[in-house]
């Protein structure tokens, strides 16, 4: 019997309400149901990025297949299957919400929503493996409320795959290689920043879609339309906003990165278009697809954001708690700035010429200001421009020798 996966269409009440570096690929791979309103995900098609279109059936994971051992590559018995969780004869159990796409191994990995184990797909053989030695997540009993699902899955730049439980207690890193190993660094940790806003939160960040981008970064899109930037290493997720500009009804369940180096968002609930984002405005833009579209309830490709600038400044960089003043001298005010004007203000500086640059968190300049003192206590004005979006950006001043003497970010309401 088919059945019918809820993908987080969350009911919780929320509180709160153009540099293009070129990729590899415009495509993504999708999980669809066979038809274009359904929501039984275990279809696979390919969306062309730049046509808006969608392709018939690549895969129907309701097909019965036998298994193959992702450690020694021969078949996998019944006896085994049934010892090492294989408790489905078909490619994508029950449905699956998490995909990753490996274009150095030419591989589409996925975990089953029901069942722990994590697989691939061997795109040139179509041959499906299963990674039999250990579980995914090591709890192969799933929770009623869904919280030790994995649904976000990704091929970070170090080449490696990274996965999420919707609870966010359990960060996986999965080696792609020949000899296949599975970590699980942990639970992450909302950052202080975060004003409350969880990722361990049901009603704000359950569910959704990753992307990587080229600083090692995770953004994480939640169903509820909210965005985390999470740092493998330390495992801390900053909250970078809530997406602005898509429908009431709309959930976000898959996200990648085109070729224009924009972040691509589907639905598993509305199928008639796609939305890219401006990390720095939170803004959503519809893209409408061409011709039969479906609802998908996981995107995957193998581009990575790329966010490095002449500056290295990216959208996780920019957000991070630990930006501080260098010294104690300089004094952004008010933070955040309701009115596209704030105050920098100098207590005891060094007399001499200093430099203000502004940018937003792709690294782009906004503003670069001469600013003489000539008064070790002096205030300067500084005026956004009218027509600049609200969002997170960095301060900072630097000195007539380029040296920087103070950075912080700065919140535009």
């Amino acid at each position: 019997m088919i059945k019918r996966l809820p993908l987080f269409t969350l009911t919780c009440a929320l509180t709160l309400s153009n540099f293009a570096i070129a990729q590899n690929d415009r495509f993504a791979w999708a999980i669809t149901d066979i038809h274009p309103e359904g929501a039984n995900w275990s279809y696979l098609r390919k969306i062309d990025l730049q046509k808006g279109t969608f392709s018939e059936v690549v895969l129907d994971g309701y097909k019965s297949t036998g298994f193959f051992d992702a450690a020694t590559k021969q078949p996998v018995s019944d006896a085994a299957a049934s010892r090492n969780m294989i408790n489905s004869n078909t490619v994508f159990g029950n449905g699956v919400a998490a995909l990753a796409y490996d274009d150095h191994n030419n591989r589409l990995w996925f975990t089953p929503m029901y069942i722990d184990q994590l697989r691939y797909i061997d795109l040139k053989s179509m041959k499906v493996y299963a990674v039999t030695a250990q579980g995914f997540t090591g709890m192969s009993e799933k929770t009623s409320d869904q919280a030790n699902i994995v649904t976000r899955m990704v091929i970070a730049s170090d080449r490696n795959g990274y996965a999420l439980t919707n609870d966010g207690n359990h960060l996986l890193r999965f080696t792609t290689g020949k000899n296949i190993t599975v970590t699980d660094l942990g639970t992450l940790v909302d950052a202080p920043s975060n004003n409350g806003i969880s990722i361990h939160n049901s009603c704000s960040s359950f569910g959704g879609d990753v992307v990587a981008d080229d600083n090692g970064k995770l953004l994480i899109f939640s169903a509820a339309k909210h965005v985390f930037s999470v740092d493998p290493s330390s495992k801390v997720a900053t909250h970078l906003g809530f997406i602005k500009g898509l429908p009431d009804n709309f959930s976000v369940n898959g996200a990648a990165v085109n070729d224009k180096n924009q972040i691509i968002l589907t639905s598993a609930v509305v199928a008639s278009a796609g939305y890219t984002i401006d990390l720095r405005s939170m803004q959503a833009t519809a893209v409408p697809f061409n011709g039969d579209a479906w609802k998908s309830s996981d995107l995957a490709n193998s581009n990575v954001l790329q966010t490095k600038s002449s500056a290295s400044n990216s959208a996780a960089e920019m957000v991070r708690n630990d930006l501080s003043p260098a010294n104690d001298q300089i004094q952004v005010y008010p933070n955040p700035v309701t009115s596209n004007q704030f105050m920098l203000q100098f207590k005891q500086a060094t007399e001499g010429n200093y430099t203000l640059i502004i940018t937003d968190v792709m690294g782009r300049q906004v503003i670069q200001k001469a600013i003489t003192i000539s008064n070790g206590n002096q205030r300067t004005q500084v005026s956004l421009p009218a027509a600049n979006a609200k969002g997170i950006y960095l301060v900072k001043v630097t000195d007539e020798n380029g040296v920087a003497r103070f950075s912080q970010k700065l919140i535009v309401q």
